[in-house]
């Protein structure tokens, strides 16, 4: 089965075509509402460490560095071989995030190292 990986930002409607949503981040997007979100699942397991989300700041020139220890963070997490499974029982997921930046956050890292990890 073909598995459609989508990202996009939680303060955008969503609609039927985002299949299972999942929220992202460690912290719930201020100023949505939960029934307004339509979020399946809250996975804050595989969000950025404190630490790391603190450190990057959103700067978009520390971007490259933030994958690099973001991708660290997901090979260590032993959260993570349960969100892929999970994940990979729906034809089309959808990242949810609450960053700004609509390139450089946190979502665009997690869907592409699911999107590799699927491929093998």
């Amino acid at each position: 089965m073909m598995m459609t990986i989508r990202i996009k930002r939680a303060y955008a409607p969503a609609d039927a075509g985002d299949g299972f949503r999942v929220l992202v981040d460690r912290l719930w997007p201020r100023g949505l509402g939960k029934e307004k979100a339509r979020i399946d699942l809250w996975e804050k397991r595989v969000a950025p460490s404190r630490e790391l989300r603190k450190w990057f700041g959103h700067a978009p020139g520390r971007f490259p560095k933030f994958a690099e220890r973001y991708r660290a963070e997901l090979a260590a997490n032993a959260a993570y071989p349960d969100f892929l499974a999970q994940v990979c029982r729906h034809e089309v997921v959808t990242l949810v995030y609450a960053a700004h930046d609509e390139e450089h956050n946190n979502a665009v890292v997690l869907r592409d190292s699911l999107l590799s990890a699927t491929a093998e």
